[in-house]
């Protein structure tokens, strides 16, 4: 795709942001909406511009994110009063990156075809973390030929972006991510809670386990923040509970039992319920602590 690109984008949360800081560092314009303004003023002083709603951020924009909380919140920005599909600019790329379900995902690249525009479906994974370092996974679904045009501008702020297939492939593909963090999560926090009550020195186990076979993102990451007492979100709990609530419907679709799944579900819940939904979902150690 050309060097400078319109770009309207749609969701300015923990990592829109960032993703935003990568595209207008590239020589991007960026036309920018959230449902509260100030939480883009920093992104306006440095050189983004507002718009009033998604379908102004949309308007004369070849290529429109959105990254927004849940797929109610999805299905408004593209179908809503003030969506995007009601300025339907022909050959105009729309790329949703919340983790959505794979049948919005589908609908969404449906009407978007109807009216002479792309879709792309491209939940990333990463939390802000990968957001600030450009490091994200995407997982796309759509058009092999689009995602081929995108490719440059995905580099901006990915570092694992993976063609997974037609519309909805890359939402089912964030669901297994999803799952397998899940139950990772557990396994994190009962590792640090065992070696806690062993006697052990967390930071010293942590050098032996997360380099070994039990490595993953969450053991190198999430209990540095642990051991801070840092709960704040790269990932909100809120936000997780979704995604394993429509993991959950999909599997149930498939006739797939997913009971490691639903264990994490249970538990997060009442996490959620505790009073912790706003936390980030490392704050599941809470758990086998209160």
């Amino acid at each position: 795709m050309e060097k400078s690109l319109s770009i309207g984008f749609i969701g300015t949360g923990v990592m829109g942001k960032s993703i935003v800081r990568h595209l207008l560092k590239a020589g991007h314009k960026l036309t920018v909406y959230s449902r509260t303004k100030e939480k883009a003023a920093d992104l306006l002083e440095e050189g983004a511009v507002w718009a009033d709603h998604p379908s102004d951020a949309a308007k004369n924009a070849e290529v429109v994110f959105t990254m927004v909380g849940y797929p109610s919140d999805v299905e408004e920005v593209y179908f809503g009063e003030h969506g995007i599909f009601t300025i339907a600019e022909k050959g105009q790329i729309v790329v949703d990156m919340t983790t959505s379900e794979p049948t919005l995902a589908i609908r969404i690249a449906e009407q978007a075809a109807a009216l002479d525009m792309h879709s792309i479906d491209a939940p990333v994974s990463g939390g802000d973390v990968g957001a600030k370092n450009g490091t994200l996974s995407i997982m796309c679904g759509g058009e092999k030929e689009v995602f081929d045009r995108l490719l440059p501008v995905f580099s901006l702020f990915g570092g694992n972006i993976v063609y997974q297939g037609k519309a909805g492939a890359g939402q089912h593909t964030k669901m297994s991510n999803q799952i397998a963090i899940s139950t990772n999560m557990i396994g994190v926090c009962e590792a640090l809670v065992y070696a806690k009550k062993a006697g052990l020195d967390l930071e010293t186990v942590l050098k032996s386990i997360s380099s070994g076979a039990a490595g993953s993102w969450s053991l190198s990451n999430y209990p540095k923040r642990i051991l801070q007492g840092d709960l704040e979100p790269g990932f909100y709990i809120k936000h997780f509970l979704k995604d394993m609530r429509i993991a959950l419907m999909e599997a149930e679709q498939m006739g797939l039992e997913l009971p490691g799944l639903k264990l994490a579900k249970e538990i997060y819940d009442q996490l959620a319920e505790d009073g912790y939904k706003e936390k980030g979902i490392h704050a599941l150690i809470r758990y086998y602590m209160d």
